[in-house]
């Protein structure tokens, strides 16, 4: 469970950093991209190892808000599944190229 809240926080974070404000994006980065640990974060900027984790909590209610209403990261895996069936398709000898438009038009869709 723990390692599923990471990779999507990390997954979240690639799509909507650019929406953070400087520090959240430096907490966010050492806390699941470089795994520091609260306190070797809260001694780097000289803060309360409390404040490193409301700054975090309430950035990754962000990142869920942000995911909540414009919805990247699920049509990111979306579009993933998509083209995994496509490159099984191709693959595949006895596919046709009727079997890959619908595919290819779901891809557009998004």
């Amino acid at each position: 469970m723990l390692l599923d809240k990471t990779t999507r926080m990390n997954f979240l974070f690639d799509f909507y950093q650019a929406l953070l404000t400087d520090k959240q994006r430096s907490y966010m980065q050492l806390y699941y991209l470089d795994d520091l640990s609260l306190g070797e974060i809260a001694e780097s900027y000289e803060v309360s190892r409390q404040a490193v984790y409301d700054n975090i909590r309430r950035t990754e209610a962000m990142l869920e808000e942000y995911e909540e209403k414009l919805q990247l990261f699920h049509k990111f895996k979306k579009r993933q599944k998509i083209t995994d069936k496509l490159s099984a398709c191709l693959q595949d000898d006895t596919t046709e190229k009727a079997d890959l438009l619908p595919l290819v038009e779901q891809l557009k869709q998004d």
